[in-house]
């Protein structure tokens, strides 16, 4: 399962991660994002101990998603280092975001 990312916790669970993170800016009413959350379910445990990868419900978050510009659901961005390193837009295949994943692993 994908881990769930809030205000409160993005700075100590995504910024200083000691690996690279995904986070998927997503709503529950959102289509393309309820499309996108098996995918990155699998994508949790395919990369379990590599790249913690997770969710923020920008809904519930208002304060991260407006800090990194999410201005269309779903976005999710690689951060490395503490830093946005890569940003995909809109629904994509599980193997489209395993080539991003791959290249910051």
């Amino acid at each position: 399962m994908a881990f769930q990312f809030t205000d409160a916790n993005f700075k100590k669970e995504a910024l200083e991660a000691d690996m690279p993170v995904l986070v998927d800016f997503y709503a529950d009413w959102c289509g393309p994002c309820k499309m996108m959350a098996p995918i990155i379910d699998e994508l949790a445990k395919e990369y379990d101990g590599v790249v913690k990868i997770g969710k923020l419900n920008v809904d519930n978050n208002p304060d991260t998603a407006r800090h990194y510009r999410v201005m269309s659901i779903p976005t999710m961005i690689i951060f490395k280092n503490g830093a946005a390193v890569d940003t995909v837009v809109g629904a994509v295949s599980k193997n489209a975001l395993k080539e991003k994943l791959d290249v910051h692993k």
